[in-house]
């Protein structure tokens, strides 16, 4: 017989290290699965809900009282490389109700996180008048940290990046009614699709412009915002309001016109052959304690139901991000 030397060393130090890989990646696996499922922590940039949070603040947000979800997107963090999975909602405690601070994807660029106070849900009209908001005609009152910091707009003066435009401005909105499921939207020569094709884009459906010889697919990633995350101008110029080259629109651009939307494509189907679309998502309306600083539903319309992530509960740190100073007397803040 030949006998080979055995290393039994060597194999007890593999068989360790493959022990202690193992240990790390279960380790791994149940924090994220905590991150996406129960609690998750999140930084907040902007002072858009100051002084209910301060910029610097760092939360933490309730994931499962709305209804624990698994994982929706599988990737490399912080960046936009990856794809998107299959999910399941479980069960809610609550739904999203009025007042609460929400914390969801950015309909414009769901790689993005915002906090905001929910004002109205599925079904409610709003209206905003000199800065008040009605919600259902019942005066929705600023919460007690909220602010205004700029004089009142005029009423004749009109904000082209307001949602819808139609000559309005951040603090004079005409009464619109939140999108509720089930909601039955005629197709015909009157649809706005300015306000229909987002909704119809969020919940699942393709949608194209076939012009003549030309095809612009519709995407809900603004590129202004791509632009303000550092994305390179190569990225910018697939969008038609970069380049006149570009084989992108978003729903809201400026360079469409209502005429437009006759060529428009749903799913591989011209709309003419579409009578009605019916809603299969509930939505809500967002807006900042800030009013004045705030990027909100005022400019970029409503949050789908299946973006909502989380509530904002307390404040575990703070940062005064110009000094980095710790504000120690924002620690344990109860987020209301």
């Amino acid at each position: 017989l030949i006998k080979f030397p055995v290393n039994f060393k060597s194999i007890m130090t593999k068989n360790k290290l493959i022990r202690e890989i193992r240990s790390i990646a279960i380790l791994v696996t149940i924090v994220l699965l905590l991150k996406v499922t129960i609690m998750e922590s999140y930084i907040v940039p902007t002072g858009s809900m100051e002084r209910t949070i301060m910029t610097g603040d760092f939360l933490i947000g309730n994931r499962f009282v709305y209804g624990m979800r698994t994982p929706d997107w599988l990737g490399i963090i912080w960046t936009d490389i990856g794809f998107d999975i299959p999910y399941v909602r479980f069960p809610a405690f609550k739904k999203p109700g009025q007042g609460d601070v929400i914390i969801f994807k950015y309909p414009r660029d769901t790689h993005q996180k915002y906090v905001k106070r929910l004002i109205a849900g599925p079904g409610d009209s709003l209206e905003i008048k000199s800065k008040k908001v009605y919600v259902n005609g019942d005066e929705f009152i600023l919460p007690k940290h909220g602010r205004f910091q700029m004089p009142l707009i005029s009423k004749s003066y009109s904000q082209p990046d307001i949602f819808l435009a139609n000559g309005s401005n951040k603090d004079h909105y005409p009464t619109i009614r939140i999108p509720a499921k089930g909601d039955r939207i005629p197709i015909n020569n009157e649809t706005n699709w300015r306000y229909l094709l987002p909704l119809m884009m969020m919940e699942g459906h393709t949608a194209e412009l076939n012009k003549g010889t030309v095809n612009y697919q519709f995407d809900l990633t603004d590129p202004y915002d791509l632009r303000r995350r550092g994305k390179k101008e190569n990225v910018l110029r697939q969008y038609r309001e970069f380049d006149e080259n570009g084989t992108k629109l978003n729903p809201w651009s400026g360079v469409l016109t209502h005429s437009d939307f006759q060529y428009l494509v749903i799913d591989g189907k011209p709309i003419q052959e579409l009578s009605e679309y019916v809603l299969t998502e509930d939505y809500y309306w967002a807006m900042g304690d800030n009013r004045d600083d705030s990027l909100d539903s005022r400019y970029w319309g409503f949050v789908p139901h299946k973006y909502i992530l989380g509530e904002a509960l307390f404040v575990f740190m703070s940062l005064d991000l110009d000094s980095w100073i710790p504000r120690l007397n924002r620690i344990g803040t109860v987020i209301r």
